[in-house]
């Protein structure tokens, strides 16, 4: 009987670990949606400036100047967008690290919502560093945007 009841209070445990870890792995999901977004515009970017140093190679001297700007403003683009992406990629290690304390800590019998909490106030902080760092580089592809001739 005492194993039926032990075996019992188990299953419960792991049950409410589980339930627990339910929001952080739709957390993994907006951050995974995130990610992808991130890495389409990289890629743009990525192809936009190989179009632009297609153009240098057969430029008129006046021209270079623009394209070379245009290079350096997809550069600066490019490197925001790797560290958001960075970021963003910590951002979804840390949840994952989160996730497997709280089995870890249950299977243990051991206290770990000091070392939860801050791997995830530390993740959130990752997360919004990620954010207003996409968010810059939207703000510079913003200002860089030509429509129609000039």
């Amino acid at each position: 009987m005492q194993t039926i009841l032990r075996d019992s209070q188990t299953i419960d445990a792991m049950a409410h670990v589980i339930q627990l870890s339910v929001a952080p792995v739709f957390l993994l999901t907006a951050i995974g949606t995130m990610l992808s977004v991130m890495i389409n515009r990289l890629a743009r970017i990525i192809d936009r400036a190989r179009v632009q140093e297609a153009r240098l190679e057969s430029a008129a001297p006046e021209a270079m100047p623009k394209l070379h700007s245009s290079l350096a403003t997809l550069s600066r683009r490019a490197d925001l967008i790797g560290h958001a992406i960075f970021l963003c990629t910590a951002t979804a290690v840390l949840v994952c690290t989160v996730i497997a304390l709280l089995f870890v800590g249950e299977y243990l019998r051991y206290d770990i919502s000091l070392p939860v909490a801050f791997l995830f106030i530390l993740a959130m902080a990752l997360m919004v560093i990620g954010l207003i760092t996409f968010l810059r580089e939207i703000f510079i592809a913003k200002a860089s945007l030509q429509i129609g001739p000039k």
